[in-house]
Formats: C-alpha cells, structure tokens, sequence
C-alpha cells in the first residue's frame, strides 16, 4: 500500500471547492472576519455596488435599512443590473452576478472605470453568506425578482410586475450558521454612510433603523448628503476642536488622469489626523497618495517659511512631523486598477499616484499662502513651536528610554511583572488605583499575568504637548513596562515593538463614571500615541461583573441589568425562605482577590473586549470629542451612551 493511500490522503482527498461553496467554507479570505466586522461588511459590499451606480453617473439616491430580525435592505435609483439571458452561463444576467463569485461590471472597463469594495468579491459573497436573500430589478419598466438560500437560487429570475422607476433592491438576512454575531450596529453603519456621502458629494444616503423608535415613536432615520464633500468632512471632524486658520483650504481636480480631492484645515492641537481614502477605501495604512501628500506639503511650507525669513533663528533643523502637528486632512483618490499592500490590504501601491496628489498639494497650497499671509504666518508659528516641542520631547524621551538602560532591567517598581517572558503567552492589566492593583496582584496567575497599577487619571494627551507626554510619570511607566521605544531616525514617533513584552493589554477599571473615564484616558492615549497595538489587536478592555445576586450560601454573578433580573427570579424560585440580596460592585476594590480572579481574570471565565478600531475617522472624531475643551457635545454624547448614569448619578 502506497504512503500517501495509507494516511488516507489521496486524489479523493482533494476537495474542488468552486466560487459560493468556497466562500461559506473560507468567508474570513472574502471578508475579513466572521465576527462584528465582517458582518458589517455585507452591508458595504452591497452599498458599494450602488455608489459605483453613482460614481458612473446614474444614480443619487440610496436608502439603506436595518430590518427586524437584523436583516438588510438596500435600495437605489441607478439603472438596475441587467437581467437579460446571459450568453455564456446560460441564466439570466442578475443571477450571473448574484451566484457566481468575481462576476460584475466593475470587470468591464467600459461599465465602470473606477470602483469602490476592498477586495471586490461584490454582492454574490454576500448571497452566499445569508440564510436568505432577495434581488428585485425596476428596469425597462417593469419589475423582476430573484430569490435565494444561501447563495442558491430558489426559481429562475420571474417578472413581478410593473414600475415607472429604474434601481436595485437587495435584502438579506446575514446566515447564522457563518457568523458569530448577527446584531447590526446602527452608529457603526452609519458612520460609514455619512463617510461614503462626504466622499462621494451630491449623493443622498438615507438611512433607517426599523428595531428602534425615537421620543416621538417615530423609527430612526437619518439622511447624509453633502454639497462641498470633503471641505464639509473635515470641518465635520474638526467639529470639537479650535480652528488655526480661517477656513478649510480645499483642492479638487484631475492630475495625470487621476481624480484627486485633498481638504485640510489646521488647529490648536498637537495631534496630526489624516484620513486618506481610495475608491472611497479608508487607507488607514497610507500608501503612495498619502507620500504625494506628505511630500506635497512639507515642500511648499518650507520652501514658504525660508523664503519669509522666518526660519532664520531656529537653531535645529525643522522635519516633516512638524508641518503636520496640528493638522486635520481628508487625501481622497480614484484609481481605475488600485494595487493593496500592507499587513491588512489598505495600503496603496500604484506608484503612478504619487506626483498627482504632490502637485495638486503643492498648487493648492502656495495659492493659498499667497492669497492669505495671515493665515500663512500662523500656520508657520504653529510649525516653529511644532519644531520646539519635538526637541524637547526627543530629550525627554531619551532620558527616560537612557534611564532604563542604566538601571538594570528599567521597570518600574509599581509593575508585578509575569514568570513567563514569552509575549505570546504574558499579559499585562492596567488596573486604576493601588488598591485594586493589590487585590490583582493576589488574585493573579503568576505565570502569565503582570500586574501595572495606575495611580489616579493619566494625562489627557489630548490636550498636551509631546514632550509633557514623557514627562508624565505614568506614561513613563506604561512605556517602560510594555518594553516599547519610540522614534527612529527616519520617523520620530515611530513605534519599536521588537522588544514588547505582552500580546495583550488589559485596561482594568471600576465599573463607574470615573472608571469609564480613566478607561477613555488610557484609550485616548493608546488610539494617539501607540496605534499599532490597537491595530495588531493587542488592547483589551476587562469586564468586571456589576452585581453579585446571592441567596443563602448561593452567589451568582450579572454583568447586566438583565441577567441580574433573571438571577433574582431563579434564586426566588428556589425554594428557600431567605429574601433574594443584590450588590452593585461599584469598584474593583469591593472585591476579595478570589471573586476578582473568578469573575474578571481567569481566562475559563472572563469576558475580555478587544479594542478595534472599525472607523478611522469617526474614532479621531470621537476622541477630540470626548477629551477635547468643547462641553455640549460631549455631554450629548454621554447621555446618549452613558451605561453608569442611571446607577451613580
């Protein structure tokens, strides 16, 4: 008997999966994931397939709809997908793109020159991905229907009446069987809808929620639509912050072949926002449209301040980082044949987009300079200070990273380090105050989990300047105790994490209104400073129990209002006499080290949110937001979403 026969790995062996069937056995390669992301996902597949409608000039209208029962319903006035008998297949042309994976317009260069959709598997992923799925087409004035379970066509496609409008309507029920979570977001879709109406100007995106009613009874519903596109996005997202200049300077136009739109305003922050799209792709590891920008502006501010003589008395030489401090900017490309790269697929490749958006930079800003010295003078103080402060922050750096190499190991003496110096395995818990910290440091397993308690609330970097950063004793402690060094010669805010000693980072903090505020300090400070181990998913956030519910002898942990409620019920029916007693844990230090490693840090038990970050412009915009000097809408929005209102107020 042959080897390969013995092991029962032969010819038969090898599956032959082809298009759906592949899709169901390996959906994270089509989408993502098959948790919350890639479920939102679905949704952007089919909205891409109207805002290519629109960006080919047919369509201005697109309602999306989150039904009962957490399906979808997107809807548009472009022409309808075609549904006359497909040549080649043999099946109506909607069915062609529907079931089979890869097909569509967007492959004939004729249909469409530019489209949107990262990876471009379309609506037919989607089909495959639902328990459940209908396409309706008004087109040549009437109307036909298609439906389909699990990417399989239920009857060939059948006229279903009459209509004077032309659009695509697609729902679907996203399929159980496939994803782990099945709960659509409202915020998370929107965000991406007012996005997609900045991004794409004129364009009108309604958008509504069938599960939930306002005040007023009425379902929630929201329209994005923007006139002046980019202009309008970025003064969206410098909403809460104090603008430097006068107004948004603002680009628009065609270079090489190449649409290119840039809208950039500075303000009084130290932070430097950039959101780069392509085909309406958040970018969010830059690429070459985001160089051509860099380059772009560092050229002509320099050549701008050198030539005012401004300059003349800096002792140092200014970099690229300083143009950028203070600076919030949407780059926005069309690329007819992009090419992704990168860890995650979001960086641009196509070098042949480079110099576009440079010149187009570069024209825009010595016009603007010129037309505003004002403005022009302010901008280049702001860099000159941008330059200062940089200095000041390498030297605080450098003590701090030259300390730790002079002291022996370096750490910080509050930090209960782990046995284990395999990253891998260790983790660390950030945990709020020295009293909680010491309840940890009991409960802990010793092996794997360090222990890093934070005295009160952490610096809100928000607000200060990069070198208060390292001067924060703190920050210090979590930069030294991660094992983490910043700047290199080429970036001076990289991040080196050759030397990070944990793969998960525990954020651990009481469940009350100062616990969620040092837990958004902590954040705030990670999104701005150390971005990449959000991005490499090593942040999590702990979930300590809200309340024990205990009868007699018997206690039972509730992380909710609802489960408490349940618990109540079941003890009461248990049969005994004793009235039921409940504990709102308002802090980590009400509990004794066992109840703490039971609940919150054994890995058998504990629930752990990992730190995503699913909109890079919404989560800048939160942040300034939420640590930024402007108090309405904040309060608007922790009354919208606070969780400890109700109990601590």
């Amino acid at each position: 008997m042959s080897e390969e026969n013995k092991k029962g790995y032969g010819a038969d062996s090898i599956q032959a999966l082809e298009g759906m069937e592949h899709v169901r056995m390996r959906p994270s390669m089509y989408i993502g994931d098959v948790g919350v992301r890639g479920l939102h996902h679905l949704v952007y597949e089919v909205v891409d397939n109207s805002i290519d409608e629109a960006l080919a000039g047919h369509c201005d209208e697109i309602e999306v709809t989150i039904l009962e029962g957490d399906g979808i319903r997107v809807k548009d006035n472009g022409r309808g997908i075609p549904v006359g008998m497909h040549k080649k297949e043999g099946v109506s042309a909607l069915e062609v793109v529907m079931t089979k994976i890869g097909a569509g317009g967007k492959f004939d260069k004729d249909s469409y020159k530019v489209s949107g959709g990262l990876h471009g598997v379309g609506v037919s992923c989607v089909n495959a991905l639902s328990k459940s799925l209908e396409a309706v087409v008004y087109r040549e004035a009437k109307v036909f229907k298609q439906e389909y379970e699990r990417g399989k066509a239920l009857y060939p496609v059948k006229e279903d009446g009459k209509s004077s409008s032309n659009g695509t309507q697609v729902t679907f029920f996203p399929d159980p069987e496939i994803f782990e979570v099945l709960e659509y977001n409202y915020e998370t879709l929107a965000n991406r809808m007012r996005e997609l109406a900045y991004l794409n100007k004129g364009i009108k995106i309604t958008m509504t929620d069938e599960r939930h009613f306002d005040e007023d009874g009425n379902q929630i519903t929201e329209v994005f639509q923007s006139e002046e596109g980019l202009k309008e996005f970025v003064r969206f997202l410098d909403e809460t912050r104090e603008p430097l200049i006068g107004d948004v300077i603002h680009v628009e136009g065609e270079k090489n072949g190449i649409p290119v739109e840039v809208a950039m305003i500075y303000n009084t922050t130290y932070s430097e926002n950039i959101h780069s799209y392509v085909n309406n792709i958040n970018t969010h590891e830059g690429g070459t449209h985001l160089s051509g920008f860099r380059r772009g502006l560092t050229a002509t501010l320099k050549k701008y301040a050198e030539e005012s003589g401004m300059l003349d008395k800096l002792k140092f030489e200014i970099s690229g980082d300083d143009f950028r401090e203070g600076l919030t900017a949407v780059v926005s490309v069309k690329v007819s044949e992009p090419q992704f790269e990168g860890q995650t697929k979001t960086k641009l490749g196509n070098r042949e987009v480079n110099a576009p958006v440079s010149q187009a930079v570069s024209q825009m800003l010595t016009d603007y300079l010129e037309e505003n010295p004002k403005d022009a003078k302010t901008i280049v103080d702001k860099v000159i200070l941008a330059a200062q402060a940089r200095h000041a922050a390498k030297k605080a750096r450098e003590m701090v990273q030259r300390k730790n190499v002079l002291s022996g190991s370096g750490l910080p003496g509050k930090l209960a380090d782990c046995s284990s110096k395999d990253p891998e395995e260790s983790e660390i818990y950030l945990v709020e105050g020295d009293s909680a910290g010491g309840t940890a440091k009991q409960g802990r397993d010793r092996h794997f989990q360090a222990i890093m308690p934070l005295r009160g609330k952490i610096l809100n970097v928000e607000k200060a300047m990069r070198h208060k950063i390292f001067e924060n004793e703190e920050i210090k402690n979590i930069y030294t105790a991660l094992g983490v060094r910043v700047g290199t010669d080429e970036d001076e805010r990289a991040l080196n994490l050759e030397k990070l000693r944990y793969h998960k980072i525990i954020i651990m903090c009481d469940a009350d209104v100062d616990g969620a505020h040092i837990e958004t300090l902590i954040l705030t400070f990670f999104f701005r400073h150390m971005r990449e181990l959000v991005e490499k998913g090593y942040v999590y956030i702990a979930t300590p129990p809200l309340y024990q519910v205990k009868k007699g002898k018997k206690s039972q942990y509730a992380w909710n209002d609802d489960q408490r409620d349940r618990l109540i019920m079941e003890l009461k029916g248990s049969g005994s006499d004793s009235s039921v007693s409940v504990q709102r844990y308002k802090g980590l230090g009400e509990m004794n080290a066992e109840q703490l490693w039971e609940t919150t840090m054994n890995p058998e038990n504990r629930t752990l949110r990992q730190v995503e970050i699913i909109n890079d412009s919404a989560s800048d915009r939160t942040f300034s937001m939420l640590m930024g000097d402007d108090v309405p809408p904040r309060r608007e929005f922790i009354e919208k979403n606070a969780k400890y209102a109700n109990i601590d107020t």
